[in-house]
């Protein structure tokens, strides 16, 4: 998301992570990682929870999806930053809209599963179009 600040708060967005770990985990991530946006810290996975974001296991790294997921990654440049508290957490993308609306939902099904940033902008864009 990091690459495409700028394109985000140009569509009117406001960006924010929610990562697993504590406030040292949070801070040599924001280091290695660059980004500017807030980075909210939730050690007890409680928006994990609420969210019913999945959790997998060793055994999910040997799924092709998986493998293809990470060489996509590793392509474009990206690395394995350090292992978190639960690293078998999967993630979600969320884009929430004015009245508490759910505006677009991107539910990680394996590692390395993420919400394509062009189709986060082009919901912004339709929705400030409206």
């Amino acid at each position: 998301m990091r690459e495409h600040e700028a394109q985000f708060k140009q569509a009117g967005a406001n960006l924010a992570a929610v990562g697993l770990g504590d406030m040292n985990y949070a801070r040599l991530f924001r280091e290695e990682t660059g980004i500017a946006f807030p980075l909210m810290v939730d050690e007890d996975r409680a928006a994990y929870q609420a969210a019913e974001l999945k959790s997998e296991n060793l055994l999910h790294l040997l799924r092709r999806d998986n493998a293809a997921a990470r060489a996509r990654a590793k392509a474009a440049g990206h690395r394995q930053h350090r292992l978190g508290q639960n690293p078998f957490q999967l993630g979600a993308s969320f884009v929430f809209g004015p009245g508490n609306r759910d505006l677009f939902v991107h539910i990680s099904r394996t590692f390395g599963d993420n919400a394509d940033p062009q189709a986060l902008l082009s919901v912004l864009r339709c929705e400030a179009s409206q």
